[in-house]
């Protein structure tokens, strides 16, 4: 099964900036989309970012010009830089990837344990 590991939550004050990463790792051979979530206690997970391989992203509406994200596919690792965040932002933010493996040639999405982003003053 591949890993996900995800790193660069915290605690940043509202209009601050944070840069998440996540990491996959084991008998990769192919990634197609990689994407971010996060839930909110209380709330449904929600899409906050995607990105294809060949680069095409989406976004979720609450979060258009305010984050960015990005992959190195060299290093099956994609990022979301957060900027201006607000105290709405405040999540356990999740890692999404879809898969195909070397052997078996299996596909599938699998997950990270999550990272927690708290905003506040």
């Amino acid at each position: 099964q591949v890993q996900l590991v995800e790193s660069g939550g915290g605690l940043v004050q509202p209009g601050g900036s944070l840069r998440l990463s996540c990491a996959a790792s084991g008998k990769i051979f192919s990634i197609n989309v990689m994407g971010w979530y996060r839930q909110a206690p209380g709330k449904q997970r929600e899409l906050v970012a995607q990105i294809t391989n060949g680069g095409s992203t989406n976004y979720g509406d609450s979060v258009k010009g305010r984050f960015t994200i990005s992959r190195d596919n060299a290093k099956d690792t994609v990022y979301l830089q957060m900027n201006s965040l607000k105290p709405e932002d405040t999540a356990v933010y999740y890692c999404k990837a879809n898969v195909r493996e070397i052997s078996p040639p299996i596909v599938y999405n699998t997950w990270g344990q999550g990272t927690q982003v708290t905003v506040s003053s």
